[in-house]
């Protein structure tokens, strides 16, 4: 080992705490992403476990041969299987269904008892006679049903010959999901619905010491030449878990994006700290180079250091992952959350150590050829003198703007080729990728140009503080004295804002663009349909009408085959009322406007005008199917997608009525006077006594496919912020970093302020300010960068979302970073603070 080697190496053991604040964003790098390692294994084997369908007792899965020509398993082979020698037991699985009130119930045949049963009774008894079921308990809410009621299930039959089942509700049972439409009976009540014998598969429990390979070839053999298809219970879960959790997979490919750019954070981060730590470290650099050390040697001891650091940091933040991945189970478990354990990943936490080592090599090499190349005379000059350096070489101002341009240019190409409202024969991928290309270009433009923006950036940001007094005019002169080391940290700042605010933005917007969509399909919380061709009875909209539990209340009447002008194709057409529904005010309008639907006018879809050659303006001809009236009528609004309800076109009704259409209602839509589930199910029944078991009706619950789709957008949005917070916690821990070591070198100076009469609490207070103002400055750049490119996207895209600017949540992003950074620096302050004057001015 070299002597420069070893002087920096002790000296690295002299001040452990050092090491400790230089690799500290590496460490909290290092932490998330085995992490990340450790919370995908606990998913994928939680998903093994909970999220297969086949209960864990199961042994064998009987199924049809997989054959065009296959017979189906019967009830008849069910009892043969369960004739077989170590066959402990055999279930037959079957489901059906049919109509209640104008709504789907699905029966599915359980034992209900037992270790292959996937129901639980948790009220009442399970079903043991043909006529009897049990319910879940949202169904039993949602639908009506609780213990003791009697019901009618309208069974679909072949060749339209349906059947009416009289059926009991004796008992709740809770499943894996409930849907809210859900019943459970054994399998043969529901084999005796569905008219037949055919059963969709056969779960096999063994007789424990059973051969499982004898049993299977004796199942097979029950199917004489037509062997069925005999899978091990193991792999049938192994592939249903796998189904159910390829959605997690992607999931977690999206989260290894957000962690890569976790890493380059806060390899950034660290490379502005070993610039700051070689920095105060001038004088023994100048001394090593004083008695002969080279250029070389220096790099490469400073470099050592940096492999140091990151091993380091790596062992601790995998170490700090395991510890809190292995304790999340039985945390959970405290509150009835049954998780698997992660297990020690060996290769993946040797493959994070060896990617902290790397990324803080690749941190250390440019900060340490910077130190190893200044002269000794300079170098003995104070720390503080070498941090001030305010200016950037030609070389990487050309570089910068290079970038510049170039970001610009990408970002222009896009601009110029945003798709308009008619995206047909649009592919977004290379628009998307141009973006991408162009922000990141912007980035490492601002990285390179970073320490000349920050003095413009700093006197508009930090205008206000100046006029609060002297700590603030110190706090800004603190961090305008060193624009390198704040351009530094500030650009990290600047990352996690920019894609925060990508994210909120372009959430906001396709939030909008989710609204109208919903506001189309989904306008109310109910609807109530008569079968094709037929009416609603007018005592049923009067009772509905009149109905305290529900609000909003309008019909529509429906014509299914409407020609437009000279469109070969006849559709639908309905006369729903706009103004009847707070939800329609949200449809979006391509051209024109649905305010001037009036008798005379017509609103057609953009696949109707497209079809029948129709623009705004123009005079078509419309008339029905089964009418000869015709009418000519004008083009007031053309829809982006379909009209309301999945129609093509939108009447007034006294041209439905001019076309023929019957008077009475096809339809009937319905908001719950009261929100939340408890009011939408108050809702529901009123509409279900209203429809008194009329055959013919149909009910639709359309607010839960609006919760769907909210929920989704929400979720999503939700993980997106979480995985970017990982950027902005390594921006603030580089933050809490840069503050600790600026108070270090800063001692002197700190020392000088106290002596001339500034208080402790001035100087806690002025370096908190500075700290807070690296969050300033970097929320400022992220958002100048972050709002154009979401818009962008968002163009880019082609969907048809509104440009929305949340201005509400940009300002409480802006906060919460300066918060979070202003606190990072608390700690340090309160360390500079606690120093004497006398002390401070003595350090060297």
């Amino acid at each position: 080992m070299s002597p420069v080697l070893r002087t920096q190496l002790g000296g690295v053991a002299r001040r452990p705490a050092r090491l400790l604040l230089t690799g500290l964003a590496m460490l909290v790098a290092s932490f998330v992403v085995y992490a990340t390692v450790l919370a995908q294994q606990i998913t994928l084997r939680t998903a093994l476990d909970t999220l297969s369908g086949t209960p864990e007792a199961v042994d064998l899965v009987v199924h049809s041969p997989d054959s065009e020509n296959a017979a189906p398993i019967t009830t008849t082979q069910l009892g043969k299987i369960k004739a077989v020698p170590g066959v402990a037991e055999a279930v037959g699985r079957v489901e059906t269904g049919g109509e209640i009130g104008g709504q789907y119930l699905s029966v599915v045949g359980d034992p209900g008892t037992g270790a292959l049963s996937v129901a639980k009774v948790t009220q009442g008894r399970y079903p043991s006679a043909p006529n009897e079921i049990a319910v879940t308990p949202r169904t039993a809410s949602r639908m009506g049903l609780p213990l003791g009621t009697e019901l009618g299930l309208k069974v679909y039959g072949p060749d339209d010959k349906d059947k009416t089942v009289k059926l009991q509700v004796v008992g709740i049972v809770d499943p894996a999901d409930d849907f809210g439409s859900q019943a459970y009976a054994p399998q043969s009540s529901v084999t005796a619905l569905t008219g037949g014998d055919t059963l969709q598969q056969i779960d096999v429990r063994l007789d424990a010491g059973a051969d499982a390979g004898a049993v299977r070839t004796a199942i097979e053999a029950t199917g004489g030449k037509r062997a069925p298809d005999v899978r091990s219970g193991a792999d049938v879960r192994l592939d249903e878990a796998n189904q159910a959790a390829s959605d997690l997979n992607a999931l977690f490919a999206v989260v290894g994006m957000f962690i890569a750019i976790a890493v380059v954070a806060a390899g950034l981060v660290a490379a502005s700290t070993f610039r700051i730590v070689f920095a105060q470290r001038m004088r023994q650099l100048a001394l090593l180079r004083a008695v002969g050390a080279g250029r070389g040697a220096l790099v490469r001891a400073l470099a050592a250091e940096g492999v140091l650091t990151g091993l380091a940091a790596g062992v601790v933040g995998v170490l700090g992952a395991l510890a809190v991945g292995s304790a999340v189970p039985p945390v959970l478990r405290l509150f009835d959350i049954t998780v698997a354990g992660p297990g020690v990943p060996v290769l993946p936490a040797v493959g994070v150590i060896a990617l902290a080592v790397v990324v803080t090599l690749l941190a250390v090499i440019a900060p340490a050829a910077s130190a190893a190349r200044v002269a000794p005379l300079e170098a003995l000059r104070a720390a503080a003198t070498t941090a001030g350096k305010h200016g950037i070489g030609k070389l990487r101002w050309v570089f910068g703007l290079l970038l510049v341009a170039g970001a610009a240019l990408s970002a222009a190409y896009v601009a110029t080729n945003l798709p308009g409202r008619d995206t047909k024969d649009y592919h977004p991928d290379v628009m998307l990728l141009a973006i991408v290309f162009s922000g990141a270009l912007a980035y490492f433009a601002l990285i390179a140009l970073g320490p000349v923006l920050m003095r413009p950036v700093l006197a508009v940001v930090g205008l206000p503080l100046r006029r609060l007094g002297p700590v603030g005019r110190l706090a800004v002169g603190g961090v305008g004295g060193a624009t390198r080391r704040a351009a530094a940290v500030s650009v990290v700042v600047a990352l996690g804002v920019t894609l925060i605010a990508g994210v909120v933005v372009g959430g906001a917007s396709l939030r909008v663009l989710a609204d109208r969509e919903l506001a189309s399909s989904a306008p109310a919380d109910f609807e109530l349909t008569a079968g094709d061709g037929a009416t609603l009875p007018a005592d049923l909209v009067s009772r509905a009408t009149g109905s305290p539990q529900l609000r909003h209340v309008t019909t529509y009447r429906r014509l299914n085959e409407v020609k437009v002008g000279a469109a070969p194709s006849h559709f639908d057409a309905n006369d729903l009322d706009l103004a009847a529904l707070p939800e329609l005010s949200k449809i979006d309008v391509a051209e024109g406007s649905l305010s001037d639907l009036r008798p005379g006018t017509i609103a057609l879809s953009g696949w109707a005008a497209e079809d029948a050659g129709a623009h705004l303006g123009d005079r078509v001809e419309v008339s029905a199917a089964k009418g000869k009236q015709k009418l000519t009528l004008t083009v007031a609004a053309l829809l982006p997608s379909s009209a309301p309800l999945g129609s093509s076109v939108l009447l007034h009704h006294s041209d439905m009525d001019r076309l023929g259409a019957p008077a009475p209602a096809s339809g009937l839509l319905a908001d719950a006077a009261q929100p939340g589930e408890d009011g939408r199910t108050a809702g529901q029944q009123a509409l279900r006594q209203v429809m008194d078991n009329r055959s013919g009706l149909g009910l639709n619950v359309l607010a839960d496919q609006r919760d769907q789709e909210n929920e989704a957008i929400d979720a999503v949005l939700a993980i997106a912020l979480g995985l970017i917070g990982l950027t902005v916690l390594i921006a603030v821990v580089g933050v809490g970093t840069t503050t600790a070591l600026s108070v270090v070198e800063r001692a002197r100076e700190s020392g000088l302020l106290r002596a001339v009469g500034l208080t402790r609490g001035g100087l806690r207070a002025m370096l908190t300010t500075e700290s807070g103002l690296y969050g300033v400055i970097g929320a400022a750049l992220g958002l100048l960068l972050g709002v154009p490119y979401a818009f962008l996207t968002v163009k880019a895209l082609g969907v048809n979302a509104p440009l929305r600017l949340p201005v509400l949540q940009l300002l409480l992003v802006f906060a919460a970073l300066v918060a979070f950074t202003a606190l990072a620096g608390v700690l340090p302050a309160r360390r500079a603070a606690r120093v004497s004057p006398v002390v401070a001015l003595g350090t060297e």
